[in-house]
C-alpha cells in the first residue's frame, strides 16, 4: 500500500533510552520529535556510562577572513545558518558536539568533533539491523596456494604470521532488549568497533537537515556539494609514524599494522591481510582488495604460457618459409600504389614488417586463444567460490537482499512510502515507472556519447589514411617504408588522448543522470552508474581496435577501382598483417593508459598532499604546537572510492582475453602492472587518504556480470579474429592442398591488378586478396570463407560446452561453507528465542 510520506517522521529525535534497562517493559528505541526535544532526558543505561566517548567524525570548514565584505557575503552568510542549523539538529539527534578553531592572519579553520553516546549507538545499531557478534571462534583463514604448498611440504614464502589476527564470529543483527547476550556488552567503550560507530554516524549525517525539506536542504553530502563545510570524515586509528620494517613492536595501532604488513612496496610476493583491511576499511574495501589479490595470482599462470608463446613466435620468424619468401627474393613483388599520386613499391621493403607480424600471428596463437578462454570461465567459477567463503566469514552473505536500507538520499527524497515484502517495515519509496522513465532518458545521453566516441573514431581513421599518403610521399625511404606503421602509431597516440577525455566528460555526466534517476539502495545506485560508466568506456576504449581487428582492410576494393570515405581511400593491412597493428594498438592503448593511471596515483596524491601539509604549517607557522589528530586527517587526501579502481582493472581484464590472440603478452604486462597497482593501492588507502566510511557489501557487484559478459565476448571475439585477421587458416588451407612446406603461399596470397589498370600504368602490380584477374572474388576466396565460418562456429561451441562443463561441475558456494551458515542461523535463532531459558552458548560448544 503506498502513501504519501508524513515528512515528519525523519527529523532529528532524541532517544529514550530507558527502555534498555532489562526490567522495562517498554518497546525499545521510543522516539519523540525535535519540537519535544527538551522534554526528553537520556536515562543512563544499566552497564554505566564512558566519561568521554570517542571522536567518530570530523566536520571541518574554512572561513577567510581578509574578504568580510566581498561581493560573496550573501553566499557565505547562507552557509552559516545551514551550519548552524545543521549542527543544532545533530545536537537533537543526540550527538555531543565540539569545536575547535585553527586561525591565522588570513584564515580560520573550523574543526566540528562529533561523538555519539550509548544510548545513540544502541538506538541505531537496532535501526540499522547491524549485525553485532554472538560468539567467537578462531580465525579459519586459508589460501589454496598455502594449503597445495603445506601439502606437497615445499616452504611458503608468500606466507606471513600477522599480529593481531580478528577472530571470526558468530553474529545476528543488534537488538537492545538481547543486549546482554552479545559478545563485549559489558564495555561500552568497545562494543561497537570503530568501523560500527562510523557508519551511524555517517547514516545520521546523511539524513539530518539543514533547511526546507522539501527544497532537499539535508544531508552532509549536500553541504559539501555547497562548500558549506570542506570536509566530513571519520578519524584514522592514530598517526601514520613509520615502524621499522623488522620491527616487532607490541602495542602497534591497526594502522601501523596496515603499514607493517601490507602497504610497504617489500610485501608485493606476500599474501594481503583481508582481514585485517575488511576491520578497518569495511567489507567493500576488502572485496576489492580480495578481487585485486585473486585476479593477479590467476595471471600468472597466464602470463607464463603467452609468454612461452611469444618466444616462440620468435623462434618461428627466422624458420618460417612465406617470411623467407618476402625477405629473401631477388626477383620481389612490385607492389600496387597505396595511393593515386604514389610510387609502385617492392613487397620485401616490408621485410621487417612481416617479420615482426609473425611474432604474433602463428599456430600458438590458436592454443593461448583456447587456454585463455578457459582460464576466463574458470577465473569467474573459482572467484564466485571465494566470494561465497569471504562473505560468509565476514558476515554479509544475506546483505542486499535482507539487510541494505534505502539510501539516505533517497530516503529523504522520496514522494511516499510503501511496505517492505521482506522486512514487513514501511520504507521510503519511488515509483517503478518513473524510475523506468527517467533511466531511459538516461540512455538517450548515452546514445549521444557513444556518437561522439564513433565520430573520434571517424577521424582517427581519415588521419591515419591521409598521414599514410602524406608520409609516403617522403623522398626519405626509411619514411616512405613505414609510412603506414608511422601513421598507425601516431594515430594510436591520439586516440589513446580522446579516450582520456571523453572519459573524464562522461563520468560526470554518468554521476548526475544516477542520482536522477532515484535508486533505491546503495548497491542498486552504484550498479546502475557503473553500467551507464563501463558502456561508454568499452565503446571509448574499444572501438579503435574493433575496427582494426574486424573492419580495416576488408572494403578496401581492388586497383582501379578503390573505396573511399569522405573521399579518401579505405585503409588496408600492412604487409605484417593487421594483427600486428592491433597488437601495437592495444599496448599503446593498455599500457599507455596503466602507466598514465600510476603515474596519476602517484605524482598526483603527492603533489595535493605536499601542497596540504605546505598551506597547513603555514598557517600554523610561530605556533609551535603538533597537529592535533582531526588536523592531521584534514592534510589527507578526500577518499574518491573504488570505482576508478575497479574500472581500470576490468577494462584490462577485457584487454587481456578479448584481443589475446593478437597480443600474448598482454597477460605478462597486466600481471606487472597489477603486482604495482595492489601496493599503491594500498599505501593510497592507509597513508594518503583520509579514512573512509567503512561500507558493507556481500561481492563485488555489477562487476562480475561485466566479466561475465566479457568472458562471453572474449569467445566469439578471439575465434573471429583467428578466423578472419589472422593467416592461420589460409596457411592451414595452402597446406592440405599445395604445398606441406608453405613454399609459394606468398604468392598465392597476392592478386594481380586488373588488365584496364596495368594498361593504364604501363606496368602490372600484385595486391593482397584473393581475387582474379577482373577484380572478382575467386573460389579460393569462397571457399576460405566457408572454413572461416566453419572454424567460428566450432571453436565457439567447443569453448562455450567445456565452460558449461566447468560450471557445473565447479559449485559457486563450496559445501563447508554451505554446512556452516545452516547451523549459524540455527543457532542464532536458539541463542535470540523469545523463551530461551538458562545459557544458550553450551549449543556453541557442539560445533
Amino acid at each position: 500500500m503506498l502513501r504519501k510520506r508524513a515528512r515528519e517522521e525523519d527529523n532529528a529525535v532524541l532517544i529514550d533510552m530507558a527502555s534498555l534497562e532489562p526490567g522495562n517493559g517498554s518497546s525499545y528505541g521510543s522516539t519523540a520529535h525535535a519540537a519535544e526535544a527538551g522534554k526528553q532526558q537520556v536515562a543512563p543505561s544499566r552497564v554505566g556510562s564512558p566519561a568521554q566517548p570517542p571522536i567518530d567524525f570530523v566536520l571541518v570548514w574554512e572561513e577567510d577572513l581578509r574578504n568580510q565584505e566581498s561581493p560573496s557575503q550573501d553566499k557565505t552568510d547562507t552557509h552559516e545558518i545551514w551550519r548552524e542549523t545543521f549542527l543544532e539538529n545533530l545536537r537533537l539527534a543526540g550527538l555531543n558536539v565540539d569545536q575547535h578553531d585553527v586561525q591565522d592572519k588570513a584564515t580560520a579553520v573550523h574543526y566540528v568533533l562529533l561523538r555519539a553516546p550509548w544510548a545513540v549507538l544502541c538506538y541505531y545499531a537496532e535501526d540499522l539491523r547491524l549485525k553485532l557478534p554472538l560468539q567467537e571462534f578462531p580465525n579459519q583463514a586459508s589460501n589454496w596456494s598455502a594449503t597445495l604448498l603445506e601439502w606437497l611440504g615445499i616452504p611458503n614464502i608468500l606466507l606471513e604470521q600477522v599480529p593481531d589476527t580478528p577472530p571470526e564470529y558468530y553474529s545476528c543483527q543488534f537488538k537492545a532488549s538481547k543486549l546482554r547476550w552479545f559478545l563485549g556488552s559489558g564495555n561500552q567503550d568497545t562494543f561497537f568497533t570503530s568501523t560500527k560507530r562510523h557508519q551511524i554516524l555517517f547514516e545520521i549525517l546523511a539524513k539530518t537537515q539543514y533547511g526546507h525539506e522539501k527544497k532537499c536542504f539535508f544531508g552532509i553530502d549536500q553541504l559539501l556539494a555547497e562548500g558549506a563545510f570542506s570536509a566530513a570524515f571519520p578519524l584514522h586509528d592514530g598517526p601514520i609514524s613509520a615502524v621499522p620494517e623488522n620491527s616487532q613492536v607490541l602495542g602497534l595501532t591497526q594502522r601501523q599494522v596496515l603499514l607493517q604488513y601490507w602497504a610497504r612496496w617489500s610485501k608485493w610476493c606476500k599474501y594481503q591481510p583481508l582481514d585485517h583491511v575488511r576491520r578497518y576499511f569495511g567489507e567493500k574495501v576488502a572485496l576489492y582488495f580480495a578481487w585485486l589479490g585473486f585476479y593477479t595470482g590467476w595471471l600468472l599462470p597466464a602470463a607464463v604460457v603467452g609468454t612461452v608463446v611469444f618466444l616462440v613466435g620468435c623462434f618461428l620468424v627466422f624458420s618460417d618459409v612465406p617470411t623467407q619468401e618476402l625477405c629473401h627474393n631477388s626477383d620481389g613483388f612490385d607492389m600496387c600504389p597505396l595511393c593515386p599520386d604514389c610510387s609502385f613499391w617492392l613487397l620485401s621493403s616490408a621485410c621487417a614488417l612481416a617479420q615482426a607480424g609473425r611474432l604474433f600471428d602463428h599456430g600458438g596463437t590458436v592454443f593461448f586463444s583456447l587456454f585463455m578462454a578457459l582460464w576466463a570461465v574458470l577465473f569467474l567459477e573459482y572467484w564466485k567460490r571465494k566470494n561465497a567463503t569471504l562473505a560468509y566469514r565476514w558476515d554479509c552473505s544475506d546483505y542486499e537482499d535482507i539487510e541494505e536500507r534505502p539510501r539516505p538520499q533517497f530516503a529523504a527524497r522520496a514522494p511516499m512510502t510503501a511496505l517492505n515484502p521482506i522486512t514487513g517495515e514501511d520504507e521510503p519509496y519511488f515509483p517503478e515507472k518513473r524510475r523506468v522513465h527517467r533511466m531511459l532518458a538516461g540512455s538517450v545521453v548515452l546514445l549521444m556519447m557513444v556518437a561522439v566516441v564513433i565520430m573520434c573514431l571517424v577521424s582517427i581513421i581519415l588521419y591515419r589514411a591521409i598521414m599514410a599518403v602524406v608520409v609516403s610521399k617522403s623522398e626519405n625511404a626509411f619514411l616512405s617504408a613505414w609510412a603506414p606503421r608511422i601513421a598507425s602509431l601516431t594515430g594510436s597516440v591520439v586516440n589513446l588522448v580522446f579516450i582520456v577525455i571523453l572519459s573524464k566528460v562522461y563520468v560526470v555526466l554518468a554521476q548526475v543522470l544516477t542520482r536522477w534517476e532515484m535508486h533505491r539502495t546503495q548497491t542498486a545506485f552504484e550498479d546502475a552508474f557503473t553500467l551507464k560508466v563501463f558502456i561508454f568506456q568499452f565503446v571509448n576504449f574499444y572501438a579503435s581496435p574493433v575496427y582494426i581487428a574486424f573492419f580495416k582492410g576488408r572494403f578496401v576494393g581492388y586497383p582501379g577501382n578503390y573505396h573511399t570515405l569522405f573521399g579518401v581511400r579505405n585503409e588496408e593491412c600492412a604487409a605484417g598483417g593487421c594483427l600486428i597493428e592491433l597488437a601495437q594498438e592495444l599496448l599503446v592503448i593498455m599500457v599507455g593508459k596503466q602507466v598514465i593511471n600510476n603515474v596519476q596515483e602517484v605524482l598526483v596524491p603527492k603533489l595535493r598532499g605536499c601542497w596540504q601539509k605546505w598551506y597547513s604549517r603555514r598557517r600554523k607557522a610561530g605556533t609551535g604546537t603538533h597537529p592535533a589528530p582531526w588536523e592531521a586527517d584534514y592534510q589527507l587526501l578526500p577518499c574518491e572510492g573504488l570505482f576508478h579502481e575497479y574500472l581500470e582493472m576490468v577494462l584490462q581484464f577485457g584487454f587481456v582475453t578479448i584481443f589475446v590472440a593478437a597480443c600474448p603478452l598482454a597477460p605478462l604486462f597486466a600481471l606487472l602492472n597489477n603486482w604495482v597497482e595492489i601496493r599503491l593501492d594500498a599505501r593510497k588507502f592507509v597513508c594518503e587518504y583520509r579514512r573512509p566510511v567503512a561500507e558493507r557489501a556481500q561481492d563485488i557487484g555489477i562487476w562480475f556480470h561485466i566479466l561475465a559478459g566479457l568472458t562471453h565476448l572474449a569467445v566469439i571475439s578471439n575465434a573471429f579474429l583467428l578466423a578472419f585477421s589472422s593467416d592461420f587458416l589460409p596457411r592451414a588451407y595452402y597446406r592440405w592442398t599445395r604445398a606441406p612446406d608453405l613454399r609459394g603461399f606468398l604468392n598465392f596470397t597476392l592478386a594481380r591488378a586488373p588488365s584496364t589498370f596495368a594498361a593504364a600504368h604501363n606496368r602490372t602490380c600484385r595486391y593482397r586478396a584473393f581475387r582474379d584477374d577482373d577484380g572478382h572474388y575467386s573460389q579460393t576466396y569462397w571457399t576460405l570463407l566457408a572454413i572461416r565460418l566453419a572454424f567460428v562456429i566450432v571453436f565457439e561451441h567447443v569453448v562455450f560446452s567445456i565452460g558449461r562443463l566447468l560450471d557445473l561441475l565447479v559449485p559457486d558456494i563450496p559445501e563447508s561453507v554451505e554446512i556452516k551458515v545452516k547451523r549459524e542461523y540455527y543457532l542464532a535463532k536458539q541463542a535470540l528465542a523469545e523463551n530461551e531459558t538458562g545459557s544458550p552458548w553450551s549449543k556453541w560448544s557442539e560445533g
